[in-house]
């Protein structure tokens, strides 16, 4: 039974939750707190799966609450309702809050977003892993990204447009800004996966002040380097998946959420050569002495691999699920039915096609590691179109190149 724990200072609201919340009571064991001290003695006293905490509260307000929940029990997902939008408040709480839900919140909303967020633990198998992931404010981007997007700010000129060019080159700026523009702050009434709409809708002075803000902006910088992981190349694979991925036939409707998962389907790789070095290490070097893809050793060695810890990551921060299920199944796109063509599909065929021209050695060799059957491919609809994709992906890596 999933434990879920209520914040909010007032008691009419913490009523209001409890009868909206009533049928609930036999899938969720629920509590409720009058203020962030009496949550804290809550959590000390009893473990909870979510904690769902109100953003305007006297002497501890949520943004200090969840900072203190993050640091303690970093492994609890965190929401925060608001009814308020303003950027301070959001720039405060996007470093320690997985997902953001405006007030008034309805209980079916309520209750997909906590049981999404309990479900995704089902995805790893490793508490450090998870702890780890829970307590993620950021991703470490480039350091390149940095400077263009300074220079780009600086100059009055810049358009959002050439902002957007830069931040979609990026995986660790991607996610965060696609994370922040989901979020019940900017009041958008549908999941935004396209990166120059996102930055739009968010305007120039909300991208200086997450560029400013060293909470949610963090430049790579390993202590040491992990052989066999280069962040340009990742970078410049994660552009390609994306590109091809936005080119193969997925209905219309999922063409923009397609290409954002095909650009962060390896995000977990970066989790892991920042959090995790030496287990990436180990892990990196027994998939290149063994000639196998990285993700066998790793499912080999712990029950899971980088696609789910991505998943984890980018499903806990409140992304589109179909973009969450296509990061985390982008090796495994069977494990799940499909009935056409779909994001999964598409995404797991375009990582493919992006190692064909670029494998990745030393990592490991693409050997056992190929395209969905022909036979896989008609059932789908498009069994006749593989040697056509293998063409356009080959004339789509010039125009990543150019970038």
């Amino acid at each position: 039974m999933r434990r879920v724990l209520f914040v909010d200072d007032e008691p009419r609201i913490l009523e209001g939750l409890r009868r909206m919340l009533r049928s609930q009571r036999n899938e969720w064991d629920m509590a409720f707190a009058p203020g962030g001290e009496a949550a804290l003695a809550m959590m000390e006293a009893t473990s909870f799966d979510v904690i769902v905490s109100d953003m305007r509260m006297p002497e501890m307000d949520g943004a200090t609450l969840l900072t203190q929940v993050r640091n303690l029990y970093p492994q609890v997902v965190r929401i925060v309702l608001s009814g308020h939008t303003e950027l301070s408040t959001a720039l405060r709480v996007v470093p320690v809050a997985h997902q953001f839900l405006a007030k008034p919140c309805d209980a079916g909303t309520l209750r997909v977003a906590v049981e999404r967020a309990c479900h995704l633990k089902g995805l790893l198998s490793d508490d450090s892993i998870r702890r780890t992931v829970g307590a993620l404010r950021d991703l470490p981007s480039l350091p390149r990204t940095y400077e263009a997007l300074t220079q780009g700010l600086a100059d009055p000129d810049t358009s959002l447009q050439k902002l957007a060019k830069i931040v979609e080159q990026d995986v660790g700026v991607t996610a965060k800004i696609l994370q922040l523009v989901n979020s019940a702050f900017f009041g958008i009434a549908h999941s935004v996966t396209n990166i120059e709409h996102a930055v739009v809708y968010l305007g120039i002075n909300t991208i200086r002040s997450l560029v400013l803000s060293l909470e949610i902006f963090r430049v790579f910088a390993p202590e040491a380097p992990v052989p066999g992981f280069h962040l340009e190349s990742l970078h410049t694979h994660a552009r390609l998946s994306a590109y091809i991925a936005a080119r193969l036939p997925v209905p219309t409707h999922l063409t923009e959420i397609t290409m954002a998962a095909g650009m962060l389907h390896d995000v977990g790789k970066l989790v892991l050569a920042w959090k995790f070095p030496d287990r990436f290490r180990r892990l990196l070097a027994q998939a290149a002495e063994e000639r196998l893809p990285l993700y066998k050793v790793e499912e080999r060695e712990h029950g899971f691999s980088h696609a789910e810890i991505g998943g984890y990551l980018l499903g806990l921060w409140g992304l589109p699920y179909i973009l969450v299920e296509a990061v985390a199944l982008h090796h495994g796109p069977n494990r799940v039915p499909h009935e056409y063509f779909d994001a999964v599909s598409a995404v797991h065929v375009a990582n493919l096609l992006a190692h064909e021209l670029d494998p990745p050695l030393p990592e490991g060799s693409l050997e056992n590691d190929t395209m969905p059957s022909q036979e896989e491919l008609t059932a789908l609809g498009v069994g006749d179109d593989l040697a056509a994709w293998r063409a356009m992906a080959a004339e789509t890596r010039p125009l990543v190149a150019q970038v």
